[in-house]
């Protein structure tokens, strides 16, 4: 999979990998159809951070969630 490509379906891949890393409680807010590739390399580089990541604080979750959220449509 090349995510460096903007598509729907690369979008839907990164937002599951981002909630299964972050173990997100809410994970209806986080629905991949939420998004859209305007954002996308906003949306990549958040992907890119958090895979890189080995432990993520709760204050770092909540900071990449809100992040997430401003990405939303």
């Amino acid at each position: 999979m090349d995510l460096t490509k903007p598509s729907e379906e690369n979008v839907t891949f990164m937002i599951e990998q981002i909630k299964e890393k972050l173990r997100m409680v809410n994970v209806d807010a986080m629905k991949a159809d939420t998004f859209n590739t305007e954002k996308y390399d906003d949306l990549h580089f958040m992907y890119e951070m958090v895979m890189k990541r080995q432990h993520i604080s709760s204050n770092e979750v909540e900071a990449i969630a809100a992040e997430l959220g401003a990405l939303r449509k």
